[in-house]
């Protein structure tokens, strides 16, 4: 156990350290100076050219920007945005959170659907339930995300009226920020028509998520029947059935824990994917995520604000997906044995 902690710990911080690489090059390759990327401010006159040349030691070897340029980032000082002239690492604090919750309930939503749906089509295989659920998933896959976010929008929103067109939560509700998290603030937050906001609130989340969850709800349907029928079919279930457990048995002590072993890595898998669809989704509804403030950057052509947005963006990604990737290592037998690949 400590040597796969060791080397997924090792693992984490190469990644990271060549994600700040990135980063720290990126301000010079953008257009205009270093020093206006790197800080954020629009250097005018020569006295503030100069102190801020001193301050980030754009003079010194690139090795000394560096190490200063990361000593920055530690003390969260990530410059300032070129459009808004707010300091980056509040602005970001502030978005982040939106797109991680649009992410998390599309993910929960699309477990809570795929997996009992992942079952039934194995448990009916070869029948027309089955084929209809496949058939279902091969459409919903083939749908593309920004088209279906807009058809909802045209269908329930503008069409039905049933669930609001854009944003997080309507203008007449002021919930403070404690969280990030809409739905955990407006529980946390001592507003007088708190239910009200909450149910408000979770209008507003329905139909983006469901624009997210639909391609990865159908990933993990046809995953979880395909580890389901390999499972159903393996020696130890065949033993099970002669040793005279009945099919409910077999399925309950033996077919379901070991069918969801190979589908836990999917959540890895799938993370970056849902936070790519929710930065589309987001400027479709207008939701204040981190995808929607990084499209604003880059129409406003706000060099820092994409530099660090990116930054942020990746090392979430990866910090989850190698935590969760650890986990399984840890706690799947299977995948402890550090088998190679052989030609």
């Amino acid at each position: 156990m400590g040597r796969i902690l060791l080397r997924y710990t090792n693992l984490v911080l190469v990644t990271l350290f060549i994600l700040s690489l990135l980063s720290f090059i990126l301000a010079y390759l953008f257009p205009g100076q270093a020093i206006e990327n790197l800080t954020g401010l629009r250097l005018d006159n020569l006295t503030t050219l100069q102190s801020s040349q001193i301050q980030y030691r754009v003079t010194d070897s690139i090795f000394a920007q560096y190490k200063h340029y990361m000593s920055e980032l530690f003390a969260g000082n990530w410059g300032v945005s070129f459009s808004s002239g707010l300091q980056l690492y509040d602005e970001i604090g502030d978005y982040l959170p939106a797109s991680i919750e649009l992410s998390f309930y599309a993910l929960f939503l699309s477990f809570a659907i795929g997996l009992p749906l992942g079952f039934l089509a194995a448990l009916r295989h070869h029948k027309l339930t089955d084929y209809s659920l496949l058939s279902v998933s091969l459409l919903g896959y083939s749908l593309p995300v920004f088209w279906l976010a807009l058809i909802m929008i045209l269908v329930f929103s503008l069409q039905l009226g049933w669930f609001p067109l854009s944003g997080r939560i309507s203008l007449i509700f002021e919930i403070p920020s404690i969280t990030g998290f809409i739905l955990i603030d407006i529980l946390l937050s001592d507003i007088v028509d708190k239910h009200t906001a909450f149910m408000d609130a979770c209008r507003h989340l329905i139909l983006p998520t469901l624009s997210i969850a639909v391609v990865t709800t159908t990933l993990i349907l046809r995953i979880t029947r395909r580890s389901v029928i390999e499972t159903l079919n393996s020696e130890f279930i065949l033993a099970a059935y002669a040793r005279g457990l009945t099919p409910r048995q077999v399925l309950m002590r033996h077919g379901i824990r070991n069918a969801l072993i190979p589908i836990l890595p999917l959540l890895a898998m799938q993370f970056p994917t849902l936070l790519t669809n929710a930065m589309i989704v987001e400027s479709i509804f207008s939701w204040p995520g981190i995808g929607n403030w990084l499209i604003q950057a880059i129409y406003q052509q706000d060099y820092p604000a994409i530099r660090a947005g990116m930054l942020a963006v990746s090392v979430l990604v990866v910090i989850f997906t190698m935590s969760i990737d650890m986990t399984i290592r840890l706690t799947d037998p299977r995948r402890r044995r550090g088998k190679r690949a052989a030609i």
